[in-house]
């Protein structure tokens, strides 16, 4: 087949549709999302200056209890997502759920997923447990199951998520300008992404950032991840 078609990939096999699993870390645990995080998952998001947090999602702050569960019901019977939830296992959240993420775009033919929907608690964000769950679930796409591309897409006015994708080693591709209308408000839409092929390299960052040697007796990093992750 002339080169012009593509590059041949060699003994491809779809990657198989992943289960909800236990990733465990150093610093924290992904869970497959269950109603028994709930609770936690109320209290660490839906607090009255919790606004912010919930800018980009589809639905405002919830503001009891059951409005939380019916929206995390929702994602947990998805039969296109797989969502889960973030427990630490240091600092003032440990043993509580502080954060959900989802494997989203689950597309095993292609060997592609991405990373959506990330929920962080304000005791979650700007933490190493933050950036290793993460790192865990990408792993797993990667290493465990086989997937061969890993997405970020974020709203492109949201600046946190876009610097986070660049500290983690993501590569942006673009943005799809009036790709969706979401609470009646136009979004452009920013797409990252990291390669099986950059993966090694990206691992090798994220390891060595995450290496307890990186951080002092106070937990603070001595060299930032943005140092080590691929320009």
């Amino acid at each position: 087949m002339p080169e012009e078609y593509g590059e041949p990939v060699p003994g491809w096999t779809p990657p198989p549709w992943p289960e909800p699993v236990t990733l465990t870390g150093r610093y924290v645990t992904v869970l497959p999302l269950d109603s028994a995080y709930y609770s936690d998952l109320f209290a660490a998001t839906c607090g009255p200056g919790d606004d912010p947090l919930w800018t980009y999602r589809t639905i405002e702050r919830p503001t009891s209890l059951p409005t939380l569960w019916m929206h995390l019901a929702e994602l947990l019977d998805s039969p296109t997502d797989v969502t889960f939830a973030l427990v630490p296992t240091e600092g003032t959240a440990a043993g509580r759920a502080a954060g959900i993420a989802s494997y989203q775009r689950i597309e095993p033919t292609h060997g592609q997923v991405e990373l959506g929907g990330v929920l962080l608690g304000r005791t979650l964000q700007r933490t190493r447990a933050a950036t290793e769950a993460i790192h865990l679930l990408m792993r797993h796409a990667f290493d465990e199951l086989g997937y061969r591309r890993f997405e970020w897409k974020c709203d492109s006015l949201n600046e946190p998520s876009r610097r986070a994708a660049t500290r983690l080693g993501f590569t942006h591709e673009g943005r799809f300008r009036h790709h969706m209308v979401v609470k009646g408000r136009n979004r452009d839409t920013d797409w990252f992404s990291v390669t099986a092929a950059e993966w090694p390299t990206v691992r090798a960052a994220h390891e060595r950032w995450l290496d307890p040697a990186n951080f002092d007796a106070d937990g603070r990093q001595l060299t930032a991840l943005s140092e080590l992750t691929p320009r």
